[in-house]
């Protein structure tokens, strides 16, 4: 099983990017996708998570407004929209999957499965 995360990058301080993860070498219907970050000296923490029917969402409170999860089931592909990026936005981003019963759920008491490799977002001021 394997998570391929892609589309970091640096940009400037109110730009965009698109992180996109695809996941590989499983079935993972019924499995919560989402994003972590992790800057430099700090924690990893939650960014934002998505079921398998798309109606399901959620966000850290640091990125609502300005970020939107989206998922292709049939492609196991799960994107991740950033707006308005700020320069406490510049972390590692990690996509991972975990076998939870909501996107609440990974949020707040996530037990992930399997994570796949970071991707760079840097913003700069």
């Amino acid at each position: 099983v394997q998570l391929q995360a892609s589309g970091g990058g640096l940009v400037q301080t109110g730009g965009s990017l698109t992180l996109s993860c695809v996941a590989s070498g499983g079935i993972f219907r019924g499995y919560i996708l989402g994003w972590f970050r992790q800057a430099p000296g700090k924690d990893r923490e939650f960014v934002a998570a998505i079921d398998w029917s798309g109606e399901s969402l959620s966000y850290a409170d640091s990125v609502k407004g300005r970020f939107a999860i989206s998922r292709n089931s049939p492609k196991n592909t799960v994107l991740l929209q950033m707006n308005s990026l700020k320069p406490e936005d510049t972390a590692v981003y990690q996509c991972a999957a975990d076998w939870a019963p909501s996107a609440q759920a990974m949020a707040h008491n996530p037990t992930i499965d399997y994570w796949g490799q970071g991707t760079q977002v840097t913003v700069s001021s």
